[in-house]
């Protein structure tokens, strides 16, 4: 799920057309060989071959604090850091006046999965309804936002619609730092709802993602987003521990069950880097449950081609994620 350029913003209208699985969510997308993600710790950018494969990775380091991910306040409080390192990666990458996907932090889009009775087909009437439901869940005014959705089949009756938000003033923050390089932001993802592409289809799995101190849990159950969950962490780096994250990841699992009346069956973690196997134990303890790391098992199991490690190997699930979208 994508935002477009800001004048597509104010339209409301996200760059997708239609979903037929959550991992070819991004069929319907532009697809431009470049693609940046932006973290609070780096910015690491991707070109992609002609033939499909890599060409080439450039990450460059980002000073602490100069992004500080917000879904309302300003995000890119070093400026000239962060456009000196965009123009280290486009030099390496040789991009320049061409459009590229950007990758945000997750806090910047927020996602809800919304169940309805019955829900309008036209944008014209659902758009509308959208903002009226959301309206006490966005800390901005109506004119400030974003808005995009996609329906997809819930369990019993009725619409479960997939709902993204973004305050438009931030989103423009990260165009214009693309901009500043001479690129054009022709696809906007969370880095997280990219990485959901990565998941095990065929079992209920749990993402856990840590990025810094927020934490994104996601539950997919046979191609469907069932829940989507951001949040602030109490502690991060090595004063994070299994019984803070479980903390985190229960809320998400608790809604499942009472909607769903099942269990998680895999769990799959990405952003503890090293400190993984502190985690696992505790996780498999507590959901009774294979714990697997989100990039390696993707490789290693074929679900991401092997030209892939070289994003594992740096911990770049947004990227592997979207790379799915060029097959």
């Amino acid at each position: 799920m994508s935002l477009g350029s800001a004048a597509t913003f104010r339209q409301g209208i996200y760059k997708i057309r239609g979903v037929r699985r959550i991992a070819r969510w991004l069929d319907a997308m532009p697809d431009p060989p470049l693609a940046i993600e932006i973290g609070v710790d780096r910015l690491a950018a991707i070109r992609w071959a002609r033939n499909g494969g890599v060409d080439d990775i450039a990450i460059e380091p980002v000073p602490p604090g100069a992004v500080v991910p917000s879904a309302v306040e300003t995000n890119l409080v070093d400026a000239d850091a962060l456009r000196l390192a965009i123009s280290n990666v486009c030099r390496r990458l040789r991009a320049k006046d061409e459009d590229v996907a950007m990758l945000l932090p997750d806090p910047v889009i927020r996602v809800f999965v919304q169940h309805f009775e019955e829900f309008p087909r036209s944008p014209q009437e659902a758009l509308p309804m959208l903002r009226w439901k959301l309206k006490k869940s966005v800390p901005f005014g109506a004119d400030d936002t974003v808005l995009s959705y996609m329906r997809q089949a819930p369990r019993e009756g009725g619409v479960d619609v997939l709902t993204a938000f973004a305050r438009l003033r931030i989103v423009r923050e990260y165009e214009e730092l693309a901009e500043s390089a001479g690129l054009h932001a022709g696809v906007i993802l969370s880095s997280s709802l990219a990485a959901v592409a990565l998941l095990e289809q065929l079992k209920t799995t749990l993402l856990a993602r840590v990025s810094g101190s927020v934490i994104t849990t996601a539950i997919v159950r046979d191609g469907i987003l069932c829940g989507y969950r951001c949040t602030e962490l109490p502690a991060h780096g090595n004063d994070l521990t299994a019984q803070m994250l479980l903390e985190e990841i229960f809320p998400a699992t608790i809604y499942y069950q009472d909607n769903w009346n099942e269990g998680i069956q895999l769990i799959q973690v990405a952003g503890l880097r090293t400190r993984l196997p502190e985690f696992v134990g505790p996780l498999q303890s507590e959901f009774q449950c294979s714990v697997k790391p989100l990039l390696h098992s993707a490789v290693s199991e074929g679900r991401i081609p092997e030209v892939a490690r070289p994003l594992a190997d740096n911990e770049l699930e947004g990227l592997a994620g979207w790379m799915m979208n060029r097959g």
